[in-house]
């Protein structure tokens, strides 16, 4: 799309966002390691590379620059035309999500600009599709990439459909994970009933993402329709472990199987490191592998070498699928989880004034 043409297309839940596309992006050649203060990368200037990143990571912004580096080919692979948020830590402070790009932004980074009808205002996101980008928002201090479902050029279509496995509060990090593991099996057995297959990655925190890409005839409505059947089908293989309840409390110590990132959420990028002790990376693997994997396996000290030369979550992901008509019917009478918890929360606070009152006239 050409640089400055504007469009408008109509998104889901009958929003109007208008978008227009910034300079496009560039291939990128992986160069030499910055050795020194100064020394820049890609024309980049790196600065201040010796500074711990931050409070736990055991790594340097130097550490960051040199794994972003070495992962700049798959993880623009899986940024690429996808307006950007990053999580951002500057030395002392805590971390911050980053979706505008800063005033002083080089007018080489590709943008795109989404109007905001609850704020009523231009949202300038950054598209990652080149290694300069990459760098630059390394030597920000960019620390994690959490893309959107949508590409720029098609605001109105989601690319995959997203499972995020959240094992419940109160577990180490090993447990939950293990947990984790098990209802990705729900999930998958849930897919292949019908007749859909997906790719899976640690969410670089304890959790598992489950991804499944879908054609470009899928309306987000549906697609959100479709996620929601999934993850009932999946909660109801073992209900004792799995648990669409969108309300901590409501959980009871299970794993949450959250359908509600597709529609607007974005989510954590494959390979993109975490702001976690000893910062762990988003990983993928291969569905034979995750019984025998922990999330420490994968840090921006360790993802490189069990890389390779390769992009596994390219490998690993099917063929874009179609979603039949009865899933997505199924789906659509399913509530919107965000919305039935906003209503039920409502239920509660009711009824807990109603008690509370009964009380008083008691007393």
């Amino acid at each position: 799309m050409a640089a400055g043409r504007l469009h408008r297309r109509r998104l889901w839940e009958g929003s109007w966002w208008a978008v227009r596309i910034g300079v496009a992006g560039v291939g990128s050649v992986r160069g030499m390691v910055a050795k020194k203060e100064g020394e820049s990368r890609d024309g980049v200037k790196l600065t201040n590379l010796d500074q711990p990143l931050f409070d736990g990571a055991g790594a340097t912004k130097r550490d960051l620059v040199d794994y972003l580096d070495a992962v700049s080919d798959p993880i623009i692979a899986a940024l690429r035309d996808r307006p950007l948020s990053v999580v951002r830590v500057h030395r002392g402070q805590e971390a911050f999500m980053q979706k505008n790009v800063p005033k002083y932004t080089p007018d080489w980074v590709p943008t795109v600009k989404f109007w905001a009808e609850t704020s009523k205002r231009d949202v300038s996101y950054a598209l990652c599709n080149d290694r300069k980008t990459l760098l630059w928002f390394g030597n920000q201090r960019a620390i994690e990439y959490h893309p959107t479902l949508v590409t720029a050029d098609r605001p109105d279509h989601v690319t995959h459909l997203v499972l995020d496995l959240d094992p419940p509060e109160g577990v180490d990090v090993d447990r939950g994970f293990g947990l984790a593991v098990q209802v990705a099996h729900l999930v998958r057995r849930a897919l292949d009933d019908l007749g859909l297959a997906g790719a899976v990655k640690t969410s670089g925190a304890k959790g598992i993402h489950v991804f499944v890409p879908v054609d470009d005839q899928v309306a987000i409505e549906d697609a959100a329709a479709a996620t929601r059947a999934i993850a009932h089908r999946a909660e109801a293989l073992d209900p004792d472990v799995a648990t669409t309840a969108f309300v901590k409390d409501d959980r009871h110590g299970k794993v949450f199987v959250d359908s509600t990132r597709v529609g607007g959420a974005t989510v954590v990028a494959a390979y993109s490191p975490r702001v976690r002790p000893g910062v762990p990376v988003s990983f993928p693997l291969s569905w034979d592998d995750i019984d025998d994997v922990k999330p420490g396996d994968f840090t921006i000290h360790s993802a490189v070498e069990r890389l390779g030369d390769g992009d596994p979550w390219a490998g690993h992901m099917p063929e874009p699928q179609g979603l039949s008509a009865e899933l997505v019917e199924e789906g659509h009478a399913i509530p919107v989880a965000r919305v039935a918890a906003m209503h039920e929360g409502k239920r509660r606070a009711r009824a807990k004034r109603q008690a509370d009152k009964a009380d008083d006239d008691k007393g």
